[in-house]
């Protein structure tokens, strides 16, 4: 195979895996203490918050699987791709009903497409993933999940691949109703990874975020910005029930300063965003919801 080989990378197209779990307490209980909650502690049969079900079906690779990066190495469910730098870059959800703690669920899982393209920093592979969550009732969530695969940095251009993107759209404020301000320190971070089983190194070692992959500080997780959106939705909303949630990240956020997690509400649909230190736009996402 060549360094960039798309045509033996597209094999993985339709590969699929089936997971089994369960919804413990423990997760729950734990999430809500990370995202500084004084929720009740849960009880069997609670509804899980939109997105607490990525605390279930973990990454469990043994050790002697793990590749440099701290993710599992290459091949296997998803395709081998060589490029060095792997990031979540987004993800379409419908929520077709509520899961509910202490059920058996079920996670199906199909790579419903690889591409490749060049961008201004190099080649980039993006891999879709199709996942459908299952619980004791029936179908309960559809998951579009997006990866992106890109070269690390060249010499020289460390800071540049890290700069935030300029401020646009949503991250300018003007149409901001509510925000929260956050601080990524590395306690948060390491208590997402631990309680996600994600042990990707840009989000707990600074020497390897900094020096190897040319971050200027340890990365927020992409999914943790996401559930700190909608967090943010439902201290203003806490009865209303999410029904779609779309997300894509745009520029990285770091341990080095705050950022807010901002939104807007108009009739059934949410506007969020993640606004970094600078001003700028970090992720931008939607939610649609219905009142209960």
């Amino acid at each position: 195979m060549s360094s960039l080989d798309i045509d033996h990378l597209q094999q993985w197209t339709g590969r699929s895996e089936t997971l089994h779990d369960r919804i413990t307490l423990a997760p729950l209980q734990a999430l809500a203490a990370t995202l500084d909650r004084d929720d009740r502690a849960p009880q069997p049969g609670d509804a899980l918050p939109p997105c607490w079900h990525w605390l279930y079906f973990l990454p469990l690779q043994r050790a002697s699987g793990m590749g440099s990066d701290g993710h599992p190495r290459r091949g296997g469910f998803l395709p081998p791709v060589p490029l060095p730098r792997r990031m979540w870059a987004g993800s379409r959800l419908e929520f077709l009903q509520p899961l509910l703690a202490g059920e058996d669920i079920v996670r199906s899982s199909r790579i419903a497409d690889v591409s490749a393209k060049h961008g201004r920093t190099g080649s980039l592979v993006f891999v879709r993933v199709r996942h459908e969550t299952s619980g004791g009732r029936g179908l309960a969530i559809i998951e579009q999940q997006d990866i992106v695969y890109r070269e690390m940095p060249q010499q020289g251009d460390a800071a540049r691949a890290a700069a935030p993107a300029a401020a646009t759209g949503p991250a300018a404020g003007s149409d901001e109703q509510f925000s929260r301000r956050i601080t990524p320190d590395p306690v948060l971070l390491f208590r997402y990874s631990a309680l996600t089983f994600n042990s990707h190194r840009i989000h707990y070692d600074r020497p390897y975020a900094t020096e190897v992959e040319g971050y200027r500080g340890l990365v927020v997780h992409g999914p943790l910005i996401a559930t700190l959106l909608l967090d943010l939705l439902r201290r203003q909303q806490p009865s209303a029930r999410v029904t779609a949630f779309d997300f894509k990240a745009v520029s990285p956020l770091l341990d080095t300063a705050p950022f807010d997690v901002c939104g807007r509400i108009d009739g059934e649909l949410a506007t969020l965003w993640a606004r970094g230190p600078d001003g700028s736009l970090a992720m931008q996402a939607s939610a649609t919801l219905v009142s209960t």
